[in-house]
């Protein structure tokens, strides 16, 4: 399958802890950086804590290249879905929870509804490795977020 800058990034995981504590490590957007390979930090840029309107800045890094991005949160619902839009980018970053038999089914998704910014179109091609490139190497990192917010709420479960 030919890969695209703009098709929808997806991965999915269980994670054995109930939606309430999936909520309560991920809602912690600082620690971002813990969990993504690109992401290096996201931090709150207006007072307030987590709400819908809330910006943030995010601090990206794919090797020796380290970039800035503004993103927005554009939904908010406990224990069910948080999202946000990236503005330099054009992407929505979105984080759905299910209640699963196991636990909780984490669905990671990465759409991009207006398309990709002219910035990232410029920028991809020099910095990133290509755009259909770093879509592939986006959606391996959205893998490694899931597991690794996995276990972090794992380690802060109650035994």
């Amino acid at each position: 399958m030919t890969s695209s800058a703009t098709r929808e990034l997806r991965v999915d995981a269980v994670v054995p802890a109930p939606p309430a504590a999936v909520w309560a490590v991920l809602t912690d957007l600082r620690r971002m950086g813990e969990w993504s390979p690109e992401v290096v930090s996201m931090l709150p840029l207006k007072p307030g804590g987590l709400r819908v309107g809330q910006w943030y800045l995010g601090v990206n890094r794919r090797k020796a290249f380290v970039w800035p991005t503004r993103s927005v949160v554009a939904e908010l619902e406990p224990e069910r879905r948080l999202s946000w839009d990236t503005v330099s980018s054009g992407a929505r970053w979105i984080w759905e929870l299910e209640p699963h038999a196991e636990g909780t089914r984490v669905v990671h998704r990465r759409p991009v509804p207006r398309g990709v910014t002219l910035g990232s179109r410029l920028v991809a091609p020099l910095f990133l490795g290509g755009s259909e490139e770093h879509a592939d190497e986006l959606e391996a990192g959205m893998a490694t977020t899931v597991r690794r917010l996995a276990r972090a709420v794992a380690s802060g479960a109650p035994a």
